[in-house]
């Protein structure tokens, strides 16, 4: 309790003096971490386990990604997914989780469309929005021309509107995330972190972002965040998967995977791209809905969890 104290006066008396250098910011993130009680005392867990959450973005983009998602929900390892609500399939998610009272369905809030045959634009009024779309009323494909057009005024209008219609669809809706990690951009996470807290939701925050030490002291914070890339499924993604799940440390730990049929549903909507396509899609199917998988979190003494546990 004393060295507790001490680090408080310390602190105290640095800012008091006017410290304004990396120096100051190392203190203050110090505070957090002493005073913090950590995810797996707040969940009621032991201090060294293994948390995670298998998820499953873009929940909504088409009626393969949803059925192979919902298949893996129930027979899988996959335990929460998110939705983007422009897309043209959210009121087959909305019935689902009506059907599934305790499925862990969020947001994958949206404010980019990186396809080249499969458009969308915001749920709000393009004319209301201007600043987020291009000159056919559509969602930019990449997310530093969008962040480096768009006004924040906007960026919180489309996103609340989002929210919004979630639950007016009926969805219970338990956190917030985003398409192509667009809320880990500066001006983007300070909306999003807004919108959070009136919604009370938790939001997917990992310790990668440069504003960590801003955030408060009883903000969840992933400690890892595992996505496969290009290189990993050239190499093999379930070799990817499975060392991820060999070497998960304690903490709050979350793999994002993409789950559809490889059907020409799929094939239509991703044509001959590899990164995230039909292909890649059915391989992180087959993967978190095998046995292996299982064995692997069960041998590992990892513990499934959910943003709703976290709500």
């Amino acid at each position: 309790m004393g060295r507790r104290v001490f680090i408080y006066l310390l602190i105290f008396f640095l800012i008091m003096a006017g410290f304004r250098s990396k120096l100051k910011k190392s203190f203050l993130h110090i505070f957090k971490e002493v005073t913090t009680t950590s995810i797996q005392k707040r969940l009621g867990y032991p201090e060294n386990t293994r948390l995670l959450i298998i998820h499953a973005d873009d929940l909504g983009l088409s009626s393969s990604e949803n059925e192979a998602t919902f298949e893996a929900f129930e027979k899988g390892m996959v335990n929460s997914g998110s939705v983007m609500i422009p897309c043209n399939y959210v009121k087959q998610v909305a019935e689902y989780g009506k059907a599934h009272p305790l499925a862990d369905i969020g947001i994958h809030l949206t404010l980019t469309n990186e396809w080249d045959t499969y458009k969308w634009g915001p749920v709000t009024s393009p004319d209301e929005v201007k600043s987020l779309v291009n000159s056919n009323g559509y969602f930019r494909p990449d997310k530093t021309g969008m962040v480096k057009a768009a006004r924040s005024t906007d960026i919180e209008k489309e996103l609340r509107a989002q929210i919004d219609s979630a639950l007016r669809a009926g969805i219970d809706v338990t956190h917030l995330d985003s398409h192509m990690f667009v809320l880990f951009s500066g001006k983007v996470l300070r909306v999003c972190y807004r919108l959070a807290k009136e919604y009370k939701l938790p939001l997917l925050l990992t310790n990668d972002l440069p504003v960590r030490y801003t955030l408060p002291r009883n903000a969840i914070v992933v400690d890892n965040l595992y996505y496969a890339r290009a290189k990993d499924y050239k190499a093999g993604i379930a070799n990817y998967y499975r060392q991820s799940l060999r070497s998960m440390k304690p903490g709050l730990n979350c793999i994002i995977v993409h789950l559809a049929y490889d059907n020409d549903e799929m094939k239509n909507l991703t044509g001959s791209q590899t990164i995230y396509g039909s292909g890649w899609r059915q391989t992180d199917f087959d993967f978190f809905t095998s046995d292996e998988c299982r064995r692997l979190i069960d041998d590992n003494n990892i513990k499934l969890v959910t943003w709703r546990e976290i709500r």
